[in-house]
């Protein structure tokens, strides 16, 4: 079970930075703030259509408030994520708050769970410094680190609370979780359409943003039926390499430059795997 955890997490990753590859695309034409509430309110859609068929047993009251709890963490996470961005401080916000969301969970699982293996637990310093080169900018020697580094903070602590969150959720239940939660994100994508006096967009003008939203809720998918069949730090840890995968598609697809950092960050990540998929 842990090994098919392990693959999940890793397929969570794959499609998390998918997602973040297409929102990225959908930006450039509109609004950041404008496609996060076009994605958000499609996975929102999708995730209540998947919920009418599965069925799932109902949330006791405890798992509707760590799913709100959850919703609320990676809506506080987006919009600080969202706002250092807006603000130029690429260069410090994402691979700071990438390093933070996976690290949180893991002391997490290492408090409540135990120490992992040795050879897990060096894959897991290893990730975390794959995490942070792989998410380094062209601008991040230009930029001054310390510029940004309140809302990396702010986004790492509410990427790492959802995921703390939603672990407190039964495992059979998968998808009223994330649609509680979700429910969440796309309140908080309205707030910050009207904190910044945004029209609230129309879905069907912005296609990638909708696949984007689909992608978004599927990697939450995956990373929580990993969750339930390896440790959460584990889980947590693969599943946070989604930054590689938005690199490789960048490059294969757009012809983008990968610097000499970020193909030593998938270099670690991919050493870190095997280290941490060893027991």
């Amino acid at each position: 079970m842990t090994m098919l955890g392990n693959l999940l997490a890793l397929a969570s990753a794959a499609v998390w930075g998918a997602g973040d590859f297409v929102g990225g695309r959908a930006t450039q034409r509109t609004s950041p703030f404008q496609v996060l509430a076009v994605s958000a309110s499609s996975g929102l859609l999708l995730l209540v259509l998947v919920a009418l068929v599965w069925r799932e047993p109902a949330l006791t009251p405890r798992e509707i408030l760590f799913s709100a709890l959850a919703g609320t963490c990676g809506a506080l996470g987006i919009m600080a994520l969202y706002r250092g961005l807006s603000e130029g401080h690429s260069a410090s916000v994402a691979p700071t708050a990438a390093v933070i969301s996976a690290a949180l969970p893991v002391l997490y699982g290492i408090l409540f769970n135990g120490l992992p293996t040795p050879l897990q637990l060096g894959g897991f310093v290893l990730a975390l410094v794959g995490i942070a080169l792989v998410s380094q900018t062209e601008s991040a020697g230009q930029a001054h680190y310390w510029q940004g580094l309140g809302y990396a903070v702010i986004a790492g602590v509410g990427f790492g609370g959802f995921f703390i969150c939603i672990s407190q959720v039964s495992t059979e239940k998968v998808f009223l979780p994330l649609l509680v939660a979700r429910a969440m994100a796309v309140l908080g994508a309205l707030l910050l359409l009207a904190l910044n006096r945004q029209a609230i967009p129309q879905p069907h003008l912005q296609p990638l943003a909708v696949l984007a939203g689909g992608l978004d809720v599927t990697a939450n998918v995956l990373f929580v039926l990993a969750k339930q069949t390896t440790r959460l730090d584990i889980a947590v840890i693969l599943s946070s390499l989604y930054p590689a995968s938005t690199v490789l598609l960048s490059k294969f697809l757009l012809k983008e430059r990968v610097s000499l950092v970020q193909w030593g960050g998938i270099g670690c990540a991919l050493v870190a795997i095997g280290l941490i998929s060893s027991a």
